[in-house]
């Protein structure tokens, strides 16, 4: 199953039309990428859904066999990452532990595919359908979806989709510029990220403590926060960086030389997109309530990896800007949250 969904996405990547991109230098050169993400994971959806509705396959199978493909997904991650290290260890020196582990190659490419790109597509595709196996295992078994399973499926499937519209300013973020592409990654993209952020839904297929409205208000609203804060972050770098001239809040956009922004969110902090991401997560696991500690491990990881995140962005800014970065430091004095930090 593993192999037969990685290998249909990865055909798909390669032969459904797309809108090609230029994205930034790496290491001296810039790298040419194909989008068709939104059209894949929209066809899948259909197909899922078709395949549902007229019972050619049940979505609930991903759920009873979840412990077998979490075990198949990292033996998958491991050969991809061992394939790529020796691949690039016949071509050059010997490799180390160091090298499997982060990868030696920034952008690898498979049939004129970037591989980098491409797997989110069966990462973030995977924890969609991994979402969906949820809800029908628990419409199978009890005859209907709490309200709670209801605002869960809509919250994971917007951010998915919303992903894909997006997949254009997906080629500035760290993970494509900064890191190259080993087993870190890899087992995050495969792993990691299907199995470990659908944490929240696993636990709603049986979830005893009903959610009620007030609470349900509540989390909307921190979600839609949340979505605004990311997204809208986001949104506003990209633009900027395509055009030094845009207007952010009915205002000309003001930067430092034309390099750095500090209007909208970034002249408030400079890693709200973090912050707003956490909020999303934090949303993904109010929706189970009280009962378990075990979906909130999802949003404690993300402030973790986040937080560490923004301070290896910090040291590559200081290192690419130099005295810029710390003119833009003290006039953006705090980082995620305003105020405290």
């Amino acid at each position: 199953m593993v192999l037969i969904f990685v290998g249909v996405l990865f055909l798909g990547s390669k032969f459904l039309p797309g809108t090609r991109i230029t994205g930034p230098e790496i290491n001296g050169k810039s790298c040419t990428y194909k989008l068709n993400g939104l059209m894949l994971f929209l066809i899948c959806v259909v197909v899922a859904s078709l395949a549902q509705g007229f019972g050619w396959f049940s979505l609930s199978v991903l759920h009873a066999y979840f412990a077998e493909l979490f075990a198949a997904s990292t033996i998958f991650s491991f050969a991809l990452s061992g394939w790529l290290h020796c691949r690039r260890t016949r071509a050059t020196a010997p490799g180390t532990w160091r090298n499997f582990f982060f990868g030696r190659e920034s952008n690898p490419g498979l049939f004129g595919v970037d591989l980098k790109l491409f797997s989110y597509h069966p990462s973030l595709i995977g924890l969609a359908l991994f979402n969906a196996s949820f809800a029908m295992v628990q419409y199978e078994t009890y005859g209907g979806l709490t309200p709670a399973m209801v605002l869960y499926q809509s919250f994971t499937f917007l951010y998915v989709l919303n992903y894909f519209q997006f997949e254009y300013g997906m080629i500035h973020t760290w993970d494509m510029v900064s890191e190259r592409f080993g087993w870190m990654l890899i087992w995050g993209d495969y792993v990691l990220v299907p199995f470990f952020y659908c944490l929240p839904g696993w636990w709603l297929v049986h979830a005893p403590e009903p959610l009620n409205p007030a609470a349900a208000i509540a989390i909307i609203l921190l979600f839609v926060f949340g979505f605004w804060l990311f997204r809208g972050a986001n949104e506003q770098k990209h633009r900027f960086r395509r055009n030094p001239e845009i207007t952010i809040w009915g205002r000309p956009a003001r930067s430092l030389e034309g390099r750095l922004l500090v209007s909208g969110f970034w002249g408030i902090g400079r890693h709200l997109n973090y912050t707003g991401e956490i909020c999303i997560y934090l949303a993904f696991a109010l929706t189970t309530g009280f009962g378990s500690w075990l979906p909130y491990l999802l949003p404690a990881w993300l402030v973790i990896l986040l937080s560490h995140r923004s301070r290896r962005d910090e040291r590559r800014c200081h290192a690419k800007y130099g005295e810029l970065w710390e003119r833009y430091r003290k006039q953006v004095r705090f980082s995620m949250l305003p105020y405290v930090y």
